[in-house]
This record gives structure tokens, sequence and C-alpha cells, in this order.
């Protein structure tokens, strides 16, 4: 897939926890995990409004798209 998520960066940048952020935005630590780590097939655009205004970040600053030699 050339979608990365660099959601574990911008956390860091911002020292939160998991923990804190999945508070914060209202969704359980499995599930954030699972869009951390770059399993989720789809986010809802309010989880990502969510998290853009919990990390005082911008929709750019997590989702980055890289070109798949595969394709």
């Amino acid at each position: 897939m050339g979608i990365i998520v660099n959601l574990d960066m911008m956390m860091a940048k911002r020292k939160i926890s998991s923990g804190e952020l999945a508070s914060m935005i209202g969704l359980t630590q499995a599930n954030l995990s699972i869009l951390k780590t770059g399993k989720a097939r789809a986010v809802r655009f309010s989880t990502l409004e969510a998290i853009c205004k919990a990390l005082d970040c911008q929709p750019g600053d997590i989702l980055e798209y890289i070109v798949d030699e595969e394709s």
C-alpha cells in the first residue's frame, strides 16, 4: 500500500502516549494501535479530525503517500 501512517512520529513530537490519545479522541487503544501500525483499511474523517485537533497538526503530518513500485 502506498499510504504510510506517521502517527507514532507525531505522538512522539507531542510527547503523548497511546493511552492518552485514545482517551482524548474516543478510540480504544486496540483501534488506535491498528491505525498506528498501518493495518487499518480506512479512517473516518471525524477520527482524523479528532487526531489532528488533539495533536495540533495537519492530516499530511500523519498520512504520507509513497509511490508503490509494484503497481
